[in-house]
């Protein structure tokens, strides 16, 4: 007689999780990330404190509302909460802002897919009318996209709008028009290239936010050695990453006998010449300054100033980087050719005091458009906080400069795309029907949450941003200030088309794709042997 026992295929430790109990699973924790975001969103938004954990050291405390720098913070377990996490970095990587409008918008469209299935709705029915839908939103959005690229003047305004918007939601946002100046000022110094590597964020504790500036050039976080010029014109800069120490005895576990201290003499003699031989070298490269990220030591530098060379030891390696790409050197580590080797070249080098620190100032780098920001704050917290928000501000004007278009923001963009799907709904035959007005609800989440997170009625403000939509206001939005639906136009709240369009994207992508799941398959934990090893 055979047996009716179901037949296991997967290991006796793996765990599967099927149909409804799989989908349940994805839903629920993918819609617990976008609820943990969702009090950030808009002007208003709360902050979050984040303690240890995650890439935190123990102890350490970071306070933000950068999505993306809560959700990378924070460990998940669940496999859909992990793919939302992933869009907000990619969003973060890709336009520098949406992190969160991403987030809270893939999940609300989960949160609408779940209603759907409970409806013995299909997922495959579900994800066309979501198909549609993105493709009519997006045509919307682009519809009412305004290009300003061939005007300076607007364009110039379209950016101090658009970082005045990004920063109105940060910590930044009481002092957004001094940080949007600086913002747009250095990105237009890119001449449109849009590398913002030549940009250098320095952060100085002390001093209040408002005392942050804008210098061009390059700011080198370090001191200049003793006795060394501490100004040189014309430089010619070679960039090291070289051990200066390499040929004293310090191998492991030796040992040198010797029968008297002349002997010693002997051997420490031998260093310096080895040491001598090597700035030699490096000297023999015609340079005036010399950068090394690694020690130089008391007895080079000596040679160094003797030699009239400014020598700087210890530069971090992010600092020799980007000094390397704005003074037009290259970073070195042997000296046997020296007509081989390219050399950095800047108008001055001196040395400045910001606050209580000496730090050195490179003017008239070969890179023109190299600038750096510095900012000052009262606690290492607030600095931190106030760097990842010009961060977020830079990378968006970069993008809008590369792709001038803009939309209107504070809830317009979305109200405006919600009104063509809802249109789309009304004209579809079907089930498919029903995904698309889901679709068109999942969009006014957004300034739903922009409205609850300031205390205002959000079901009021809302149905009025509609009313203004359907009847062809595609400027009405959200003024938070003042509680009520406004021009955004005049406003001038303004946001990057670039970044709108890859949050409505990208969102409705991962919703999708968590939307197919109906098998959720945990692979079986490694074992380890008894002497603790891997298998």
């Amino acid at each position: 007689m055979m047996s009716l026992n179901p037949v296991r295929i997967l290991n006796a430790d793996a765990d599967q999780e099927k149909g409804e109990l799989a989908r349940m699973s994805s839903f629920v924790g993918a819609i617990a990330v976008g609820d943990l975001v969702k009090s950030t969103l808009g002007p208003k938004g709360m902050d979050k404190i984040l303690v240890g954990g995650g890439r935190l050291n123990s102890g350490d405390i970071e306070v933000t509302n950068d999505g993306a720098t809560i959700l990378r913070s924070i460990g998940v377990d669940n496999p859909a909460a992990k793919v939302l996490v992933d869009i907000s970095k990619t969003q973060d990587e890709e336009v520098g802002d949406g992190t969160t409008s991403v987030t809270v918008l893939a999940a609300e469209l989960l949160r609408e897919g779940e209603k759907l299935i409970d409806k013995k709705i299909h997922p495959q029915t579900i994800i066309a009318g979501w198909r549609k839908a993105t493709t009519t939103a997006l045509n919307a959005l682009e519809g009412v996209a305004v290009d300003n690229g061939a005007d300076d003047e607007k364009f110039k305004a379209d950016l101090m709008n658009i970082a005045r918007t990004t920063l109105s939601s940060k910590i930044l946002g009481q002092h957004k028009e001094h940080f949007s100046k600086l913002a747009v000022e250095a990105v237009l110094r890119l001449k449109g290239s849009g590398n913002l590597s030549a940009i250098q964020i320095l952060k100085k504790q002390g001093g209040t936010l408002v005392e942050s500036f804008l210098d061009e050039g390059f700011i080198l976080d370090k001191k200049i050695g003793v006795n060394q010029p501490k100004r040189i014109e014309n430089a010619k800069i070679l960039i090291a990453n070289t051990p200066m120490d390499t040929d004293k005895i310090k191998v492991f576990g030796s040992r040198v006998k010797v029968d008297s201290t002349a002997k010693v003499a002997e051997i420490e003699l031998a260093e310096k010449e080895k040491m001598k031989e090597k700035v030699n070298k490096i000297l023999k490269h015609e340079c005036n300054v010399f950068i090394n990220r690694q020690l130089i030591y008391n007895y080079p530098e000596q040679l160094f100033a003797d030699s009239g060379v400014m020598a700087i030891e210890h530069a971090d390696f992010d600092g020799i980087e980007r000094l390397a790409l704005v003074t037009g050197g290259e970073i070195v580590s042997t000296f046997d050719d020296p007509a081989g080797v390219k050399l950095g070249n800047c108008s001055l080098i001196h040395e400045i005091i910001i606050g209580e620190d000496k730090l050195i100032k490179f003017s008239g780098v070969a890179r023109g458009e190299a600038c750096t920001i510095v900012i000052r704050g009262a606690t290492g917290q607030i600095i931190e906080e106030a760097e990842r928000s010009l961060h977020d501000a830079l990378c968006v004007l970069a993008a809008t400069v590369k792709e001038t278009r803009t939309v209107y923001g504070g809830g317009c963009s979305e109200t405006l795309m919600a009104t063509a799907v809802f249109k789309l709904a009304a004209e579809t035959p079907g089930k498919e029907a029903v995904a698309i007005d889901a679709f068109g609800r999942a969009l006014l989440a957004l300034p739903t949450c922009i409205a609850d997170n300031a205390g205002y009625d959000s079901a009021e403000l809302v149905s009025q941003l509609r009313a203004e939509h359907n009847q062809g206001n595609h400027s009405a939005g959200l003024d938070m200030d003042a509680g009520q639906v406004g021009c955004m136009k005049e406003l001038g709240i303004t946001e990057s088309y670039v970044v709108k369009r890859r949050v409505v994207f990208a969102a409705s992508e991962a919703a999708e794709m968590i939307m197919r799941v109906d098998n959720i398959i945990r692979a079986a934990p490694r074992k380890r042997n008894p002497d603790n090893r891997p298998c």
